[in-house]
């Protein structure tokens, strides 16, 4: 898969080539969308699109802190000098000499009649401007950019020739206004239109159409059926690179679609059947967005996504599949099939995937005896599978030989054998919580391949006490919100790199954890044991702790050599106990150095101190009684 890029390095390159040496770099805060550059002679045009570059980026994508940080470090380069205003530039705007007006955001009415006739990008966004006619515009003949997102703009305030005369216009923003229909007419030199968040039913054959220089569509949040199209609405448009159709009400894939296209949207439709070959001219096609329809196996063909040869990542999640389509292209990276209603998986459905990474299943109605051994046969590239949400009584066999991150949550499994993973020795991350698993029923040997795991969940299972045989390599084990109430001697011998363990929400008792239990937890930095019985701090505790979570307990009082064996300890949680005033000194805590918090709140802060000794006592030798 493709680096993805980055606005700042690309930017920096582009500007360290284009601005001069002796040009400062101010230290002023961007504005929200940055005014383009003041342009020289020699490097106007390309300062203009570096520009443009940055404005396009954060319209579609926003931008993060390091973007803000590039923005703020140019700021003269991309900000027009504020000593200069033009003298026909209309108030409360900014103008530059280069022909760049920006009346964003300054509560406009109406479309402002004493712009420059030099201006070619103009920016309105953000105003209130409910119509515009078409002499406002026809007198800007030189306009490139025009910028009319977030208005009042009604299709009847924007007649059918508003655009007609404006020969260079290559980027049109109309989002988030109050259209019903489309312009019908708009010039042949547009590169990119954004009509998102309208309520267009209806779009014209000349909207789209004969624009060979089109580049990019946004028609996501509208209200368009498949009357509204035209069978023709790209005809003589064939660059067309991305479509976003998104949250509208098709119930087909539109027809004819340009061959150009690498990045398709579809999702939150009606979508219920896709026609015979309405993919087959998408060779260079690498996303394509088809979620949350109504797309059933009956809907496509065993040869709907077979021509799709550049395909990468397909999304059919939340549709109506019963079973995995036939035909999936070879190079598809990310396949989105959760949310269905998969109850099998075939033999050779998935094998001619051989660059399959990513196999979203959760969510479906797949048992065990519903994949087939040899389901994954092949795909060595699969390091992630999500099964969780589904009917799995078993662990399923044939499981993908190189699967690094499998979910298994969720499901109706009640036995780990010991073969169950023989033959997934690359695994890092497995999560079998949310089962019916019960210790007995995990073989001793169940985890013995597993040389690489580093995070098992068993979380929320039927166990009873720590089960045996871990992997030695785990660094982080969860076993919160089962029945525990023991921790034998060995069940966590030579786990010399467990970094965090989660027993919280059981039923652990002070004697009921072995002595010796964390002696080999030489990397422990997080235990939590909160929710449980305890009713003092557990003993010989790792001296690499440095977070223990002891909240939810009944510990009525803390020794002042509680935390000998932790000295590198930096939270200490012990809310909502017994912990009466004076059951805690100060010196307990005096030599841990490293301690930043200690949360005691919620307890019985004035209750009798030695009634709660005495009780604490009382407790401890019932439970001597109990272990014996």
């Amino acid at each position: 898969m493709q680096a993805e890029f980055s606005l700042p390095l690309f930017l920096k390159e582009l500007r360290a080539a284009l601005l001069p040496p002796s040009l400062p770099v101010s230290k002023g805060t961007a504005p929200p969308l940055p005014s383009p550059p003041r342009l020289g002679r020699d490097n106007g045009g390309s300062l203009l699109v570096l520009w443009l570059l940055v404005f396009s980026y954060k319209m579609i994508h926003g931008h993060n802190d390091e973007d803000n940080e590039f923005l703020e470090n140019s700021s003269e380069l991309l900000n027009p000098d504020p000593n200069f205003l033009a003298p026909d530039c209309p108030r409360d705007c900014t103008c530059t000499q280069e022909g760049v007006v920006d009346c964003g955001g300054i509560d406009l009415k109406e479309f402002p009649i004493d712009l420059p006739e030099s201006t070619n990008h103009l920016s309105l966004q953000n105003n209130q401007i409910e119509e515009i006619f078409p002499e406002e515009l026809a007198r800007l003949y030189r306009l490139e950019t025009l910028n009319l997102q977030n208005n009042r703009l009604t299709s009847k305030g924007l007649p059918e020739e508003a655009f007609e005369q404006l020969e260079n216009l290559n980027y049109l923003y109309l989002a988030n206004n109050k259209l019903t229909l489309a312009p019908k007419f708009l010039p042949n030199t547009l590169i990119s239109a954004d009509f998102a968040a309208n309520s267009i039913t209806k779009i014209y054959g000349l909207t789209f159409g004969q624009k060979p220089n089109l580049r990019s569509v946004y028609l996501h949040n509208n209200k368009l059926s498949d009357a509204g199209l035209p069978d023709n609405i790209f005809n003589g448009s064939n660059n067309v690179e991305i479509l976003i159709m998104s949250s509208n009400f098709l119930k087909y894939v539109p027809k004819n679609l340009p061959p150009a296209l690498y990045k398709l949207h579809l999702k939150n439709n009606k979508l219920e059947k896709i026609p015979k070959g309405a993919f087959n001219e998408l060779v260079g096609l690498r996303e394509l967005y088809l979620q949350n329809n109504y797309l059933t196996n009956e809907g496509m063909d065993n040869e709907t996504f077979w021509k799709l040869s550049s395909l990468e990542y397909l999304d059919l999640s939340s549709n109506n599949l019963s079973q995995i389509p036939s035909g999936l292209p070879r190079n598809i990276v990310l396949l989105h099939l959760e949310k269905n209603a998969i109850k099998t998986i075939g033999r050779d459905v998935l094998i001619q995937i051989r660059n399959l990474e990513y196999l979203l299943l959760h969510n479906n109605k797949l048992k065990a005896r519903g994949i087939h051994p040899l389901a994954f046969q092949g795909l060595k590239k699969l390091h992630t599978v999500h099964l969780y949400n589904n009917m799995l009584e078993r662990i399923p066999s044939g499981l993908p030989r190189r699967v690094k991150t499998l979910m298994i949550l969720h499901n109706q499994i009640s036995e780990i054998n010991r073969n169950d993973f023989a033959t997934t020795y690359l695994l890092e991350e497995l999560n079998l919580s949310y089962n019916k698993i019960t210790s007995p029923h995990i073989h001793r040997e169940a985890f013995r391949k597993l040389r690489l795991l580093k995070s098992l969940d068993l979380s929320g299972n039927n166990l009873h006490t720590l089960p045996f045989g871990f992997p030695k390599n785990l660094q982080i084990l969860k076993l919160k919100e089962n029945d525990i109430s023991t921790i034998p001697r060995r069940a966590l011998a030579g786990m010399t790199k467990l970094q965090e363990l989660y027993l919280n929400n059981n039923k652990l008792k002070v004697n009921s954890i072995h002595r010796a239990a964390w002696q080999e937890l030489s990397s422990l930095q997080l235990l939590d044991m909160g929710g449980n019985q305890l009713i003092s701090i557990p003993s010989d505790l790792p001296g690499s702790l440095e977070y223990l979570y002891l909240q939810n307990n009944k510990i009525t009082m803390v020794s002042e050599n509680a935390f000998e064996s932790t000295p590198n300890i930096k939270g200490i949680f012990l809310r909502y106990n017994k912990i009466a005033v004076g059951a805690v000194k100060e010196s307990t805590f005096q030599s841990l150095k490293h301690l930043q918090v200690l949360d005691i709140e919620g307890n019985f802060e004035f209750s009798d101190t030695s009634k709660n000794r005495d009780n604490s006592e009382e407790e401890e030798e019932e439970e001597e009684e109990e272990s014996r």
